[in-house]
């Protein structure tokens, strides 16, 4: 299927300017609507292509709109002041797409890789009744045990947050090397203009470990109806986060597939063929939630329908034809409402084109 592809900028509530795309099926209206939550230092339009694109294919309408200071959003480079900016700009530019005509009764799910696992993950906290399901690739929801600094470390830190927030005084290793199992995607990675790849911000790490603390002791209210995916060799975030999440979320509907030999980065940095499994599983789980619904909606149609019939045959039953003719009543009124558009009683006969 044909994608088209589209930019925009828009400014947020801050007065920000930021950067937003979109890929879209050409030839239909789209099955449900993606809303793509991308990891930090990266970016929609280039390392978040493969993953509109297959699903744009496949037709779901995705969307995407890059962080204050990522990408080709305006701000200071992959500086966070506050991570609830991050949630909040994410949820009015969905709700925004959403909101139109063409979109408004459309299906909605959240898709987050890594840390933006967490930006979904909040932003269904905001308003769970609103997405319909997420898909979490990797996502930043707990800070492994291995990994975690100590309060010590972390009070002292806290306290010259404030006094040098954009100090790229962060040591971390080279998340780039660890995340990418092929060699020329981590290339292609390295030489995308978009992507952050200095040293992180204090004020920026902080953010970061402090939601993953806060969503850490919060995993039980997590409701939505999710997609779990993880590689078994991730050692960017522990895949034990993702079990953690798995069995903590009181969501009725949860899945977690774990990937044997994979690393972090699932959609963009391994083999074709393991790329593909990957999408295989993503593309599935959402068509199922998608054929679900619209087989819902058939069926509540169809009641209604059915109890629309049933109406009509008992108001020609009870009419009296006198009032029709001065004479008599019919006989044939009866057949004649059951027999309204084809149906019998409540026999109902269903058409396929297949």
């Amino acid at each position: 299927m044909e994608v088209i592809y589209r930019e925009e900028n828009i400014r947020n509530s801050r007065g920000v300017e930021q950067f937003t795309c979109r890929w879209l099926p050409s030839s239909s209206s789209p099955k449900a609507l993606v809303f793509l939550c991308h990891g930090y230092g990266m970016e929609c339009s280039n390392f978040m292509k493969v993953v509109g694109v297959k699903l744009a294919s496949d037709g779901y309408a995705v969307f995407g709109i890059d962080y204050e200071g990522h990408g080709q959003s305006t701000g200071s480079r992959c500086y966070i002041k506050k991570f609830d900016n991050l949630v909040n700009d994410c949820t009015e530019f969905f709700q925004s797409v959403c909101a139109q005509p063409e979109y408004k009764y459309k299906r909605r799910f959240l898709y987050g890789e890594s840390m933006g696992g967490a930006v979904a993950l909040l932003a269904h906290r905001k308003n769970p009744a609103f997405w319909h399901g997420a898909v979490l690739v990797a996502p930043m929801c707990k800070i492994s045990e291995k990994v975690k600094p100590h309060p010590v470390v972390i009070s002292i830190l806290t306290k010259v947050e404030d006094v040098i927030p954009k100090w790229k005084i962060v040591p971390s290793k080279d998340i780039i090397d660890s995340a990418f199992k092929d060699p020329i995607k981590r290339e292609e990675v390295r030489g995308n203009k978009f992507a952050y790849q200095a040293k992180p911000r204090l004020k920026t790490a902080l953010e970061m470990l402090r939601t993953s603390m806060n969503l850490e002791a919060s995993l039980s209210e997590v409701t939505i109806p999710f997609l779990l995916l993880h590689g078994e060799a991730d050692i960017v975030t522990d895949p034990e986060v993702s079990r953690a999440l798995y069995e903590r979320a009181s969501s009725k509907d949860k899945t977690f597939k774990l990937y044997p030999g994979m690393w972090h980065a699932l959609t963009a940095g391994e083999p074709d063929d393991n790329v593909e499994i990957v999408f295989s599983d993503i593309i599935s789980w959402l068509d199922k939630r998608c054929d679900a619904s619209q087989n819902s909606t058939v069926h509540e149609n169809a009641k209604t329908f059915i109890g629309m019939q049933d109406n009509l045959i008992a108001e020609a039953a009870s009419l009296d034809m006198k009032t029709l003719n001065g004479k008599k009543k019919s006989k044939n009124l009866t057949s004649f409402g059951k027999n309204l558009f084809g149906w019998k009683g409540r026999r109902m006969h269903h058409h396929s084109a297949m």
